[in-house]
């Protein structure tokens, strides 16, 4: 293990945070949060000098391997979450630590859940720091540190891989600093976009640009009690809409931008998006049309079944009404597209559209084979044949998958919650969801769990975000062995 290259890009990522929170510490002074600004302004200039050390000496060229990108990434990640609690904290308005922890991954990780009862006590700037670890998180903070260093070579592909969800990574321009720039470009032109937007609809420019970064990065964390329901039916629209276009692959509109329509209409994992959304959003608006929103008529159980739809499965999270007192099927639909998730190479979290279709086609591959054992017949995705090492990735990822969310549960069902109460926590917080059912619904929060299980929970929201490995290995022995 080098540990002269973790350093370093430890020391990159607290410099990126350190500036981050130049702009809450601001908005603090301005408003005159007295019990706030200072302790923004105190981290900063402990990071700040600590992050310039870190970043003062150069790795060599070529040692550089595969543990060392997972490593970098799960340690980055802790590392992130673990300052950024520290404004919440000190500040005294999350008196426990580990509460702030949790808000604070719930954050980078774009989870949305929270131990919050009363958001709005924290004030504009922690509200506004908030928000922006969402939208921070979104893309990937060493995505970002990837797009504007001046490094080469491609074993940094390692690192975009270790923290960009999805079953694979692929480069859209040859260098991958470029691919990261080209990525960020895409995100930032659609936020900017989007904050615009929310603003013409009648947001305020503080609620407007807050919960414009939770779009963007599929988080769900609001400014108000309330969550979605006090804003417009404009506003709300527009947030159905951008969740569902931050949940696409990012390569969709890469190609769009460079005029190959055909070939981004072709993508078979966006078409089978769109293909779930669409279905859910007709059978979810004719159950709660007929068993809760009879009065209030269809367009308006419409307008409420696409914007949690496009919540739950975009991983964004938000709320305009508590879909926990939906009939059974409806709760039981929203439960699967928690599993579900947005596409790969999206901001969104989730199993992931593309993992699920390449499991259903390998099943539907082994039942042919069964009965035609001596046929060849390679599984395509978007007209290509598929890698058996992707196959077997998929395969692998079910497995980790299923014994992490097993080991969690059992974990916190300790405490003797409820079944849904326990199974819902854990699926959206490895999930990246926020809210949950029963007691972790869109109306509560996580609040009283014990302090074991929302390390749990957090170490969940960590390993869900990251893909599960980046956390996974740093708990394997043989990642920190001096060879491999």
């Amino acid at each position: 293990m080098n540990f002269w290259i973790i350093a370093y890009f430890m020391g990159w990522i607290i410099e990126v945070e350190a500036i981050s929170m130049l702009i809450p510490m601001f908005i603090s002074i301005a408003l005159h949060e007295s019990d706030v600004w200072p302790w923004f302004l105190i981290i900063i200039l402990v990071l700040a000098p600590l992050g310039f050390i870190l970043t003062r000496k150069r790795f060599r060229r070529g040692n550089f391997y595969v543990r060392e990108g997972y490593a970098a990434t799960g340690l980055g990640w802790i590392l992130l979450s673990a300052i950024g609690a520290l404004p919440f904290f000190l500040s005294g308005r999350i008196p426990n630590y580990v509460d702030a922890l949790f808000e604070t991954a719930s954050g980078f990780t774009t989870t949305g859940s929270s131990v919050l009862s009363d958001i709005e006590a924290l004030g504009k700037g922690l509200l506004f720091w908030r928000s922006f670890t969402h939208w921070l998180g979104g893309m990937g903070v060493l995505v970002l540190i990837l797009a504007i260093l001046p490094m080469n070579g491609g074993y940094h592909m390692q690192l975009m891989k270790a923290e960009s969800p999805g079953p694979s990574v692929s480069k859209l321009v040859p260098r991958v600093m470029d691919t990261a720039k080209t990525l960020y470009l895409i995100y930032i032109a659609l936020t900017v976009t989007m904050i615009l937007l929310y603003r013409i609809s009648g947001m305020p420019l503080f609620d407007a640009a807050c919960i414009g970064f939770g779009t963007a990065g599929t988080g769900g964390f609001g400014v108000r009690n309330s969550g979605m329901a006090d804003y417009s039916r404009a506003s709300q629209i527009l947030i159905t809409i951008f969740m569902y276009l931050f949940g696409v692959n990012f390569n969709f509109y890469y190609l769009l931008i460079r005029r190959k329509f055909r070939d981004a209409f072709k993508m078979e994992e966006v078409r089978v998006y769109v293909g779930i959304i669409l279905v859910n959003i007709i059978i979810v608006t004719l159950v709660i049309w007929r068993f809760n929103y009879r009065e209030e008529g269809l367009l308006y159980s419409l307008h409420h079944a696409a914007f949690t739809i496009g919540s739950l499965m975009s991983t964004t999270g938000f709320a305009t009404v508590d879909f926990d007192t939906w009939p059974e099927i409806g709760r039981l639909m929203m439960v699967l597209l928690m599993f579900t998730g947005a596409c790969a190479g999206s901001t969104g979290g989730g199993f992931k559209v593309s993992r699920l279709m390449l499991l259903f086609k390998e099943a539907r591959k082994e039942m042919h084979m069964l009965i035609h054992p001596q046929s060849v017949r390679p599984i395509k995705q978007e007209g290509k044949v598929v890698e058996h090492s992707v196959l077997r990735s998929a395969s692998n990822y079910l497995t980790i998958y299923l014994m992490v969310f097993i080991a969690a549960f059992v974990l916190i069902s300790i405490e003797g919650h409820d079944f849904i109460t326990n199974f819902t926590a854990v699926a959206a917080t490895l999930n990246n969801i926020g809210p949950g059912l029963s007691m972790v619904g869109a109306t509560q929060n996580f609040g009283f769990f014990s302090v074991g299980s929302k390390l749990v929970l957090t170490f969940c929201m960590l390993a869900g975000r990251l893909e599960l490995l980046p956390m996974l290995m740093l708990l394997y022995p043989k990642t920190w062995t001096k060879h491999y």
